[in-house]
């Protein structure tokens, strides 16, 4: 079976299937911040998600980072690394990539173990 989460139109916010959660891509809600505030926001949105599903960061299996722009690398990293469960950082991948939005600095998808 497979349970999906805040269904619209066009996605799901998250699937859960067999044990595993799949995060649909996560911006910020406020785009008008900069990439320290957009990466706070987007990793808030990953703990809650993964919460409903009855999961945590600590059980990440992998998170896909798509950042507008290259100078804004280590100002997401830096708010990544207080973030990430210690020793449980997953593998990772992070791009640069044009995205919807102009506003939107950063977007994240994570699967993660239940």
């Amino acid at each position: 079976m497979v349970q999906r989460f805040d269904v619209g139109a066009r996605l799901s916010e998250m699937a859960v299937h067999n044990g595993v959660a799949y995060l649909a891509g996560q911006v910020a809600a406020d785009g008008t911040q900069d990439i320290t505030g957009q990466t706070t926001q987007v990793l808030a949105q990953i703990d809650a998600l993964l919460a409903r599903a009855g999961t945590d960061k600590s059980r990440i299996l992998m998170c896909q980072i798509f950042i507008a722009d290259l100078a804004d690398f280590p100002g997401m990293n830096a708010v990544w690394e207080k973030w990430v469960s210690a020793g449980n950082a997953p593998p990772r991948a992070t791009v640069q990539a044009p995205l919807a939005q102009p506003q939107w600095r950063v977007e994240m998808v994570v699967t993660a173990a239940i």
